[in-house]
């Protein structure tokens, strides 16, 4: 943008003039767009540019000008899907979105910024010219974190080349950093997994990819909890990545293949799509705007598929979850990190501490700041390291407050990027995943 000023927003005091909670009134059309992309224009006329999201979104916090809003990116999409102003003035606001989804929890409007930001970053994508280094980090990104052999393999190769990392560019350097110095032994998983006594319910469990090589004992522990309250699992074993990562960076045409295979190899003959991670919960609940515009058999496929899609602690919460009896339980204390695609995008935030509060001797705390994300938010991290590394450091600042002895959160991004920014701190965090502490009590 030649002079970003001329399209600065100014930020307005919030006052109750009736002419600035008025709906904001566009020129997009529907049908110039396509039904691909249609359902741009409601989030954006929905918005009153009240500005309430503007305390809790993290960019606007961090770099503190209305551009990096919520409500400014939504004018800035607006403009362009009108053709006042080019994709390519606009692309590095809308990069700097985290896609968090903390504007929608305290957005009174009811504005989807959700079902704007992938689809505008898809039709943004089509017609970008990016960067040979650019190019050379989305293919590294797309082509590894989806695959849990050849993260491995990436991640064992990162090692070797971490020293030099400073030297290149900014995304590059920062898969390196985050590169694990080493994985736990890979633990394959069986397709299917009985419920212990009495059936109560058929579930299909998202493996994922990144967590199967980060994290594997997640999912041990998610099947462990499920049948001992007699759920039986399956794993579909030709499951692949859900897409999230694709979608959520605008590779759309990335995530429909990934999500069709998907769609293949999930039986029908089930009650739900257990997800433990949030990204990957909140991806799979976008399929249908994701395959707005396709075949119709195809988008009611994805429809029906979106709604199977539960997270493991909803899940868990809604069948009644059944905790072991125990005397003279431990003490101890857990602070509950909300994952931003459970608590904004899913809207789930009871479920989870529920379950934690039915854990015997268990004190639950809540940090500060509970709605500012971490800093992970997909690849984000790897895209806008400073950033990242900034939400991350106030993240972890505001966990250790608490002076908990374990924190606890659902979502595999979260749980390594406050594990990441707390190795600095006298005592590191603990951080699991919440279905891990329940499968503890039972082991116990």
């Amino acid at each position: 943008m030649e002079n970003s000023e001329t399209y600065t927003l100014q930020p307005r005091a919030l006052t109750s003039e009736p002419e600035f909670f008025s709906r904001m009134i566009s020129q997009i059309s529907k049908e110039k767009l396509g039904p691909e992309f249609a359902s741009m224009k409601d989030p954006i006329e929905a918005c009153v540019h009240c500005g309430f999201c503007l305390p809790t979104c993290p960019t606007y916090s961090t770099m503190g000008d209305e551009m990096n809003s919520p409500r400014g990116r939504i004018f800035l999409m607006k403009e362009t899907l009108e053709g006042k102003l080019e994709p390519e003035d606009v692309d590095p606001y809308i990069d700097n979105c985290l896609g968090c989804l903390a504007c929608v929890t305290s957005c009174p409007s009811g504005v989807e910024y959700g079902e704007l930001i992938s689809p505008y970053r898809a039709w943004s994508e089509r017609t970008r010219e990016r960067s040979l280094t650019e190019k050379v980090q989305r293919f590294a990104m797309l082509k590894t974190i989806p695959y849990p052999d050849r993260f491995r393999k990436a991640s064992k190769l990162a090692t070797l080349f971490k020293p030099i990392g400073r030297f290149l560019p900014k995304g590059m350097g920062a898969m390196l950093e985050l590169a694990p110095h080493t994985l736990p032994t890979e633990q394959p998983l069986e397709e299917l997994h009985p419920a212990r006594g009495e059936r109560r319910g058929r579930v299909a469990l998202l493996a994922g990819c990144a967590q199967q090589a980060l994290a594997p004992r997640i999912n041990l522990a998610a099947i462990r909890v499920l049948t001992r309250n007699g759920i039986e699992v399956v794993v579909p074993k030709n499951q692949g990545c859900c897409g999230s990562l694709a979608m959520h960076i605008g590779a759309a045409h990335d995530a429909r293949k990934a999500a069709l295979n998907n769609f293949d190899a999930f039986p029908d003959d089930i009650d739900a799509i257990i997800s433990t991670a949030a990204g990957c919960g909140s991806g799979m609940k976008e399929y249908g705007t994701l395959f707005a515009g396709e075949d119709p058999e195809i988008l009611e496929q994805a429809q029906n598929y979106a709604s199977k899609v539960i997270d493991i602690c909803e899940y868990l919460d809604q069948i009644g979850f059944v905790p072991p009896e125990k005397e003279n339980a431990t003490p101890i204390t857990v602070a509950y990190h909300d994952a931003c695609h459970l608590a904004h995008a899913q809207k789930i935030r009871s479920s989870p501490r529920k379950l934690l509060q039915s854990i015997p001797g268990l004190t639950l705390l809540e940090p500060a700041e509970w709605e500012i994300c971490c800093g992970s938010a997909g690849s984000y991290n790897i895209e806008h390291p400073d950033t990242a590394k900034e939400l991350g450091q106030r993240k972890v600042k505001n966990l250790v407050a608490t002076g908990a002895d374990i924190v606890a959160t659902g979502n595999i991004g979260c749980l390594t990027q406050i594990e990441f920014h707390s190795k600095e701190q006298p005592k590191p965090l603990r951080v699991v995943h919440t279905v891990e502490l329940l499968d503890q009590q039972f082991e116990e």
